[in-house]
């Protein structure tokens, strides 16, 4: 023993790394079967996979310019990251986008600014912007709901994000007064920390599903009867990353909780099916739909991407017809998603949000019946000019997935799909989340919608208008790239945005049925 250790202490230090390096090559050229380019160049092959590793990393902080990433570049995750820190958001020396490129938008701003009166609630706080509609007002339903914040947290499951990541968003959601949206996963005990919740479900019927995993209305109305937090009723038809095709959560990151909480057994992988099984058609849904409401006296709506409009069609003729449908609806741009996707659903299938939505609203504008309807915008609308672009063609209420995880941390790592999400977000890996300060994050993503609100507001103001609802199609432009050609969006899409019916934001404070109170300033 003591020979062969006085053996290796003979040996000069720099004679171990040659010897590693001769193992290495040793093993590319005689054991190695499966790389071609390690085999016919050993040792230094490894480099191309170790430079493709971290590629994405290299072009984000290095190679990339500031407007130059996607899904969001530099610019955009520095705003949401500066935002949520109540750090300087502001840039300097001006802008540093190409605005006459296709697609760009301008807001218009009026000579002279809305100015809140001394006892508007504004004054008070500056980022209260309150829904201008009542969801489920319309259909009289027993428990409608006025959302508090015009911005809201998108469908995310616990599952495919990890509780530490769910709750630090419900508990900012909660001192930020806006509602936290469960994802298709169904409530975990994280969706549970004082924000309004809207329950969703998709085709797995997660969390309220029998045995033979078909919709069970009694577990609909126990779970609604025990949480009265929960006010309104998400239906998933598909989502923008890959409409059509239902979602997977593997075996092994199912634990008991996660099988316990979406009522599935452990050691299978929880797979949604690409269609729904409690109905089948449009007059199906309108249906099921009614017997959801009736049961649980909440506002019920779905959500869905967009691509042929026939069925469009077919609800809203349904709808004059009978007086019945959806409290609201969720447009999801074929931008969005914040889990794993097949990249030809990614890239491919369904229209992005500036389509998608203004074909919709099209169908329900010529048959008068937007102010039945919550109309909700989804994709990557987390930003204060998006957003108003968004209301100008007549959402009243937007979602964010990404931007709220990226406001508790999220790096865009592009890494959701494998478990090893390095910020702690998109993973189920114990070590990972435990990285997550839940307080902390909780005041990160409040800091961040109290940020978006505000500034949407003083844009609002610049317009002349006291709440986001008024923007109409012609207060905005969008550059066509044609000759410098500049449009509005009335021009663009065909149709002109129906006006809200709004009293003021002050009436508005006083309504009943105005969501969960802001206990954080």
């Amino acid at each position: 023993m003591y020979i062969i250790f006085d053996f290796f202490r003979s040996i000069p230090w720099w004679v171990y790394p040659i010897i590693f390096l001769l193992l290495v090559a040793i093993h590319d050229v005689f054991i190695n079967k499966r790389h071609t380019i390690k085999h016919n160049y050993p040792v230094v092959g490894h480099l191309r996979y170790l430079l493709e590793r971290i590629g994405p990393e290299l072009r984000q902080y290095i190679v990339a310019n500031n407007r130059e990433e996607l899904p969001f570049n530099r610019r955009e995750r520095s705003w949401i990251y500066a935002s949520s820190k109540r750090q300087n958001n502001y840039s300097g020396f001006g802008t540093d986008q190409d605005i006459h490129q296709p697609g760009y938008i301008y807001i218009n701003p009026a000579m002279f600014n809305y100015i809140p009166p001394k006892d508007h609630p504004n004054v008070k706080d500056p980022s209260f912007i309150p829904c201008a509609k009542v969801i489920g007002e319309f259909h009289k339903r027993k428990r409608p709901y006025r959302p508090r914040s015009i911005v809201n947290i998108s469908a995310m499951s616990y599952g495919s994000l990890s509780s530490r990541a769910v709750e630090s968003m419900n508990r900012g959601a909660y001192m930020a007064g806006c509602y936290h949206n469960t994802g298709e996963g169904g409530l975990s005990p994280y969706h549970c920390k004082g924000a309004d919740v809207m329950f969703h479900f998709g085709t797995g019927y997660f969390g309220v599903r029998d045995e033979q995993g078909r919709f069970s209305m009694d577990k609909m109305v126990e779970l609604t009867r025990q949480h009265n937090f929960i006010r309104a009723i998400e239906i998933k038809l598909s989502q923008g990353a890959k409409p059509g095709k239902g979602g997977v959560l593997p075996a092994a990151k199912i634990s008991k909780e996660i099988a316990a909480i979406r009522h599935i057994p452990m050691g299978k992988d929880a797979i949604s099916p690409a269609y729904h099984s409690a109905f089948s058609n449009v007059v199906e849904m309108v249906d099921f739909i009614e017997s959801i409401a009736d049961a649980t006296g909440l506002p019920v709506g779905f959500k869905s991407a967009v691509g042929k409009m026939n069925m469009w069609e077919e609800l809203a003729d349904l709808m004059l017809k009978t007086g019945k449908g959806p409290d609201f609806i969720t447009i999801d741009g074929g931008e969005g998603g914040t889990g794993a996707a097949p990249p030809a659903f990614a890239d491919h299938v369904s229209l992005p949000f500036v389509y998608a939505f203004s074909n919709v609203y099209n169908v329900f504008a010529k048959r008068g019946l937007t102010n039945r309807v919550v109309f909700i915008a989804s994709g990557k609308l987390g930003f204060p000019a998006k957003t108003l672009m968004a209301f100008a063609m007549g959402a009243d209420l937007v979602h964010v997935a990404r931007e709220a995880m990226m406001s508790i941390g999220c790096i865009q790592a592009q890494v959701c799909h494998t478990n090893r999400c390095p910020a702690g977000i998109a993973t189920q890996n114990k070590w990972l989340e435990s990285g997550i300060n839940v307080p902390l994050k909780a005041e990160r993503f409040y800091n961040y919608i109290k940020n978006l609100r505000k500034e949407i507001l003083e844009i609002t103001h610049a317009c002349g208008y006291e709440h986001p609802c008024q923007i109409t199609m012609k207060d905005v432009n969008m550059s066509v790239g044609y000759n410098n050609l500049t449009q509005t969006l009335e021009q663009v899409y065909g149709y002109e945005k129906v006006p809200v019916p709004f009293k003021g934001t002050a009436e508005i404070a006083t309504c009943p049925y105005l969501g969960t109170i802001a206990t954080h300033n």
